[in-house]
């Protein structure tokens, strides 16, 4: 059964990756016009596909590297450097720019027929970096129960995400422009040194070293 320090360490990590603050915003701009009850079922919908989509990759994602010839220390040497480049555009806020802009071209596409599907559940929420980080801590996370306390994880962050994105218009009045920078950076920071350790596992695994 895995430890609390991993339990921890899988909770951080996701939720970190997934910034639910810093996808607030976001989510106000692709819901511009919309009902209180339309933004609730939005939020609700994207957060639950991207609580499905993560869930597969929990389940499935070390045996479709396994399939395809690629070691799980390879994949968290990978992993870890994708994510780190995430912290990089969070400290530097480059992540949110792009994020803002990935919102404001889905309004113009499709306003709001499919928003929940995309952009917010895909790639909003369940992005690469997610992608990355539930694949590597489903490799630490192997045994039947472990699995499932990591899909437990994942449900719990996407309550919490989801309860983020109801409030979504008051926490962003509450943070302001400078709450939200100094909450990214820190974020940011706090990601690149998981991504870091997730290097480090990956080349003792790879190599291994002990």
């Amino acid at each position: 059964m895995a430890s609390p320090d991993a339990l921890i360490n899988a909770l951080t990590t996701l939720l970190v990756t997934l910034d639910p603050p810093g996808l607030a915003p976001v989510f106000l701009g692709l819901t511009v016009g919309m009902t209180t009850a339309q933004r609730r079922f939005v939020a609700f919908r994207g957060a639950l596909i991207a609580f499905g989509i993560l869930a597969v990759f929990a389940l499935f994602g070390s045996s479709v590297l396994g399939l395809l010839g690629i070691s799980i220390g390879a994949f968290r040497i990978a992993g870890g450097l994708l994510l780190f480049w995430i912290s990089f555009e969070m400290v530097f806020e480059k992540r949110q720019e792009r994020k803002e802009k990935t919102s404001q071209k889905a309004v113009t596409i499709d306003h709001i027929h499919d928003i929940a599907v995309f952009p917010l559940a895909l790639p909003l929420i369940a992005g690469p970096g997610a992608i990355s980080a539930t694949v590597l801590l489903s490799g630490t996370f192997t045994s039947a129960l472990d699995r499932a306390l990591l899909i437990g994880v994942l449900a719990l962050i996407m309550v919490v995400l989801y309860a983020t994105l109801l409030i979504a218009e008051k926490l962003d009045r509450f943070l302001g422009v400078t709450g939200r920078a100094i909450l990214t950076r820190l974020l940011g920071v706090i990601l690149a040194a998981l991504s870091v350790q997730f290097v480090v596992d990956g080349i003792r695994s790879a190599f291994a070293i002990p």
